[in-house]
């Protein structure tokens, strides 16, 4: 509870600083800010739709012999590759982890399809070549 209280302190400070400095440039930024979350509410919804209907379907035994202990390096193989080509913001790639966590998935499959997910980029690769382009982005691929 403390670091929230710190966190929340030190955020409120940001944000006077930001007004003090330029009142102008901080409404811009929350309407920008408010205006991508608005372009991004209905897939973000979506998927935590599609993510708590699995769960709730799936029971925590199934959930926990497909992931969990149980299932040793092929579930953690398989959570690498679903992570990989799955294209799922960051914001709701975490709270998926902790919901498969609580549902009996090992730590070590739930950080690799997280870190997975958001670091490799299988799907968004194209978009990402389109402004970057192939040399540029050369560098951060492993092939």
């Amino acid at each position: 509870m403390t670091t929230i209280i710190i966190i929340y302190t030190f955020l409120a400070i940001c944000l006077v600083l930001s007004i003090w400095k330029s009142r102008a440039k901080t409404v811009q930024t929350f309407k920008m800010g408010a205006k991508a979350l608005g372009n991004m509410a209905p897939s973000l919804l979506a998927i935590v739709g599609i993510v708590g209907l699995i769960l709730g379907i799936l029971p925590t035994e199934t959930i926990s012999r497909l992931v969990g202990a149980e299932a040793g390096i092929t579930a953690t193989a398989a959570a690498a590759i679903l992570g990989a080509v799955t294209l799922i913001p960051a914001l709701v790639s975490f709270p998926l982890a902790g919901s498969l966590f609580n549902s009996g998935a090992t730590v070590t499959t739930v950080a690799v399809f997280s870190t997975s997910l958001v670091m490799v980029g299988t799907v968004t690769a194209p978009l990402e070549i389109s402004p970057w382009g192939k040399r540029r982005l050369r560098l951060y691929l492993p092939c």
